[in-house]
């Protein structure tokens, strides 16, 4: 049996000029999750990530952690401590924000415009969350697909052939003769996809599950007889540490 842990990148940079680079909270998130799954001594095979900064750099944190804290412990007889097989495919990718907030409003063409809406509010960060979420509604209900550069029935398709890619190279891995498990570094809205293809649920499933994805929480899909199946959702214990909360959800 092989396990795909489809974990989201950390947190990024959100209602910044470059969104995809990780905050310095974003990176320590990818740390805990590499200290934690070390201490629970859980072998990692292989890395995927998409093309995207963030997914590429909450990988790198996540594996100098890892292996540092392996070799530090009793437990490195147990792990392999050389650095697994690695990949960096774009359809992991998320998808196009700008162009999905863009297209909700004919007004936002302009960072200049944006910031004139975000200046009329008390609370500029939370008025940017709530019309960003009125822009995805938008592009989930399907009635506009020909206004994006990329549609959520098409991003939905990638997102599917992005977890056959894994599935694919999971059974290669699995001629080792052991149960192998794949650490993928990705976004949101992919999760979304593929868990909600894994219900059976649509594009409004896939809505509500990405407004409840945390950083670095992460979702474990079993892979037995080629058939994928969901094992948990958004786990993110590793997130409470030292006595404090790490979770956040952009």
């Amino acid at each position: 049996m092989t396990t795909i842990l489809l974990a989201r990148h950390g947190q990024a940079s959100f209602g910044q000029e470059n969104y995809d680079q990780l905050s310095e909270l974003g990176s320590t998130q990818a740390r805990l999750l590499g200290q934690h799954y070390a201490t629970t001594q859980r072998r990692i095979d292989a890395i995927f990530t998409g093309s995207l900064s963030r997914q590429q750099d909450s990988a790198r944190y996540f594996w100098e952690t890892y292996h540092l804290s392996v070799a530090a412990s009793d437990a490195k007889p147990a792990l392999d401590l050389s650095a697994p097989d690695s990949y960096v495919i774009d359809t992991f990718n998320e998808f196009n924000h700008k162009d999905v907030f863009i297209k909700s409003d004919s007004a936002f063409t302009t960072q200049e415009a944006i910031a004139q809406e975000l200046a009329k509010s008390d609370t500029p960060k939370a008025r940017l969350a709530e019309l960003f979420n009125l822009a995805m509604q938008r592009w989930h209900a399907g009635d506009n697909d020909s206004d994006y550069l990329e549609s959520w029935p098409q991003f939905n398709v990638r997102a599917q052939q992005a977890l056959e890619h894994v599935r694919t190279q999971a059974m290669q891995l699995s001629h080792l003769g052991r149960d192998s498990t794949i650490l993928v570094f990705t976004s949101g809205g992919v999760i979304a996809a593929i868990t909600a293809h894994l219900l059976q649920q649509g594009s409004q499933t896939a809505y509500q599950l990405n407004r409840s994805l945390v950083n670095t929480g992460v979702t474990s899909i079993t892979v037995k007889e080629q058939a994928p199946r969901l094992l948990s959702l958004n786990e993110y214990s590793h997130l409470f540490a030292d006595g404090k909360r790490y979770v956040t959800w952009r």
